[in-house]
């Protein structure tokens, strides 16, 4: 219960911080609302589940998720709370002292999905794959998301990936498939996860 209290009180204080200097007190009263409602989920999560061990990696993976990677936490609390208010349910027993919180159902059938620490979708067969998405976000922190979004704006208009992509066994031959067969597994985090498990894409 710790966790899931201090996880929503730092975002509450995130909330009101960024309201304060977006709007004054106005907006450090509706910072602080979007922060509890966004973080409330959050933390239910993380206490309902057992995210967060309580031993010294279970701290240590809750201080860095609240500090140098507290960005990627936020944006993974806002999307739990749109896969909840969608009627899906947490993986506890996946869940329990992992540090990352699952989501039995996916955006996609045919994909998981993780943002921050939230995992949706995943299965054994592919969630050391995911894992690598979270460790990633932790090692690279605030500058993790803009450099993911960046990179797939770059081979959107600038398909180098073209120069070494395997043309033979994934063929580019429709819209779609620039962006599923293409875009998604030559940006440098998927390239790097795919390394670890799974196969990209056909």
């Amino acid at each position: 219960m710790v966790f899931g209290l201090l996880s929503a009180a730092v975002q509450v204080i995130l909330g009101a911080l960024f309201g304060f200097l977006a709007g004054g007190t106005i907006g450090l009263l509706i910072g602080a609302v979007v922060g509890l409602l966004v973080g409330a989920v959050f933390g239910w999560a993380v206490t309902s589940a057992g995210v967060y061990a309580p031993d010294a990696r279970g701290i240590f993976l809750f201080v860095v998720d609240h500090t140098w990677s507290l960005l990627n936490t936020v944006v993974g609390a806002i999307y739990l709370a749109v896969h909840l208010v969608f009627g899906h349910s947490l993986d506890r027993p996946t869940s329990a002292g992992s540090g990352r919180v699952c989501v039995v159902e996916g955006v996609s059938p045919r994909y998981a999905t993780t943002i921050g620490t939230v995992c949706a979708g995943a299965s054994s067969g592919i969630q050391r794959h995911e894992d690598v998405h979270i460790f990633q976000g932790r090692l690279l922190g605030p500058l993790y998301i803009p450099l993911v979004l960046a990179n797939y704006v770059l081979f959107t208009i600038a398909p180098v990936w073209l120069l070494y992509h395997d043309h033979t066994n994934a063929p580019i031959n429709r819209f779609t498939r620039y962006f599923e067969i293409g875009v998604y597994p030559h940006v440098w985090n998927e390239a790097i996860a795919y390394r670890i498990q799974g196969t990209p894409p056909r």
